[in-house]
């Protein structure tokens, strides 16, 4: 058994992100659809009747529902138009971030993303639903946490991520924290430690709110594995049932 083994077991719905009635300039739209590439999601545009111009809606492929709607101005202030240090610098804080309703509808679907330099707005996504699940933890402010850092040294090297880990580790959630051990974190931040050097601490990027269970709409996890250098195979999701699996099987094993 391995982390690897919940993004194999799958069973991915086939959606399309669609921006209905285009105002905006055609380079938004090639964005989007650059962001998406070789992903198992449609990026198109149409014109849709009583619908605002420049909304993106996520369109399920089988039963042609909408699913979800987002003004395409917040795909813009949160992926599109913005690079990582917006998140790694504290610009972004907890308070103030707003995950777009289409991005969460996107829960269940396996994603290949690439980091920089190969791409500039691939891995956003998984940095977008990390701090998304982080907010809910803290929102929450119960149950546990559990994050990945590769090296736990990020968590001091990048003011925003230390900032949103203080935070949570100041709150009533239990917050873990997983990565090579080449910083401490101090006391003083609240924070339960755990290092090691096999592939789960060095490859894995997870980020886990395993809520009580009078708060499971709460529950959400990302799953992500570097397969190669800057290239990640990942996935999130918000079905209860898997989240409080993932938990148990971090818990249990690293």
């Amino acid at each position: 058994m391995s982390l690897e083994r919940f993004l194999t077991e799958l069973d991915a719905p086939s959606r399309t992100l669609l921006v209905a009635n285009r105002d905006a300039p055609r380079q938004l739209q090639t964005i989007l659809e650059e962001t998406f590439q070789d992903q198992r999601v449609d990026v198109t545009d149409a014109t849709l009747p009583d619908t605002d111009a420049d909304t993106v809606v996520l369109v399920d492929d089988d039963s042609g529902k909408i699913l979800a709607s987002s003004p395409l101005s917040q795909l813009e202030r949160t992926i599109l138009l913005v690079n990582s240090d917006l998140y790694k610098t504290g610009t972004k804080t907890l308070d103030t971030f707003e995950l777009p309703d289409v991005l969460a509808g996107l829960d269940e679907i396996p994603f290949r993303l690439q980091g920089y330099p190969e791409s500039n707005n691939e891995k956003l996504l998984l940095i977008v639903i990390s701090r998304y699940i982080e907010r809910l933890a803290w929102q929450t402010n119960a149950g546990r946490h559990r994050a990945s850092f590769q090296h736990l040294s990020r968590i001091n090297d990048e003011s925003g991520t230390h900032s949103v880990y203080q935070t949570l580790g100041a709150s009533g959630v239990q917050t873990h924290v997983y990565g090579v051990p080449d910083w401490i974190p101090s006391e003083d931040l609240g924070l339960i430690t755990h290092g090691g050097y096999t592939d789960e601490f060095t490859d894995a990027w997870f980020v886990v709110h395993a809520p009580p269970e009078a708060h499971a709409e709460q529950a959400a996890a990302l799953v992500a594995l570097e397969i190669e250098p800057r290239l990640w195979d990942g996935f999130w999701t918000f079905d209860p049932d898997r989240v409080d699996e993932i938990n148990r099987y971090i818990a249990h094993n690293l």
